[in-house]
């Protein structure tokens, strides 16, 4: 599979942003999907993620509260919905599929291009 992030910006703290990442492919349903970021100077750090059928997500404690995932399985697409962001959270954005039930980036099969999201304060 292919993914493509897209959506980020440069936005204010305090404000939102909504992040896509669409998948190529007919199996979309079949993957466990993650958000990652990773900070300039810093590793790449689990965000949150979204089971298959999409009933059920996880998020970082950074991130719980403020971030929302959803996935449309009939558009092979999955969504980070961001608000009430904050400076620390500017970094590089980047979506991921497994085909198994892990969220370790290691244990993640694909991964998509990033995007930037820079909040200034």
């Amino acid at each position: 599979v292919q993914l493509q992030a897209s959506g980020g910006g440069l936005v204010q703290a305090g404000g939102s942003l909504r992040l896509s990442c669409e998948a190529s492919g007919r199996t979309f349903s079949r993957y466990t999907m993650g958000w990652f970021r990773q900070a300039p100077g810093k590793e790449r750090e689990f965000v949150g993620g979204i089971r298959r059928s999409g009933d059920s997500a996880n998020y970082a404690d950074s991130v719980k509260g403020r971030f929302t995932i959803s996935r449309d399985n009939a558009k092979n697409t999955m969504y980070l919905e961001m608000n009430s962001l904050k400076p620390e959270d500017t970094a590089v954005y980047y979506c991921a599929a497994n085909l198994g039930n892990s969220w370790y980036p290691r244990d993640m099969n694909y991964w998509g291009k990033g995007t930037l999201v820079t909040v200034s304060s």
